[in-house]
């Protein structure tokens, strides 16, 4: 079997809208806002640092480090965690996505999912380096949810993929 046999077939990037971009952000947010208790906190995948990951993969010239960082002191507000937190996190985290798109766009999904991993471990020690300044013990639990971030990729991957071929047929026929 060749190289050529083992990648997948390029796609063709649809346009998408900074409307969409920004509803699929903020559709995030709030999930983050989402009243997580006990274990649950713990596992709980972080919606925002994933849709960033797959806009900084996808569209890496329309969302960046800026947004990311916008993004990150809104989750450091909502979140009422030391301020700046989430926003270097997720700064990094595009840093990551943005470094590194052109070899993520290579491997098929599955692949994908694990390089995301590791993008997601070093985000979740970021946290975890934040919350060890503040508290002076480190809750290794909260690693979960960097595994529950990452199950999350495929399917997220999956659904916005979906949603923009829609939106591209409508645009399409009209």
């Amino acid at each position: 079997m060749s190289y050529a046999n083992t990648r997948s077939k390029p796609e063709i990037q649809r346009p998408v809208s900074n409307i969409f971009i920004l509803t699929s952000l903020l559709a995030a947010l709030f999930m983050n806002w989402l009243p997580w208790e006990g274990v649950w906190l713990m596992l709980r995948p972080d919606f925002v640092a994933v849709v960033l990951l797959y806009w900084c993969m996808n569209k890496p010239w329309r969302v960046g480090i800026g947004i990311s960082w916008v993004m990150g002191i809104l989750a450091d507000v909502s979140d009422a965690s030391l301020f700046g937190q989430h926003a270097l996190a997720y700064t990094l985290l595009a840093f990551g996505g943005l470094a590194l798109h052109r070899r993520l766009q290579m491997f098929d999904l599955r692949q994908q999912t694990i390089q995301v991993l590791g993008i997601f471990v070093l985000t979740y020690a970021i946290y975890t380096l934040a919350q060890w300044q503040i508290n002076g013990y480190v809750v290794w639990a909260y690693f979960l949810g960097s595994l529950t971030s990452t199950l999350l990729w495929a399917p997220l991957n999956l659904m916005l993929r979906a949603m923009q071929q829609r939106r591209a047929e409508r645009e399409s026929r009209s």
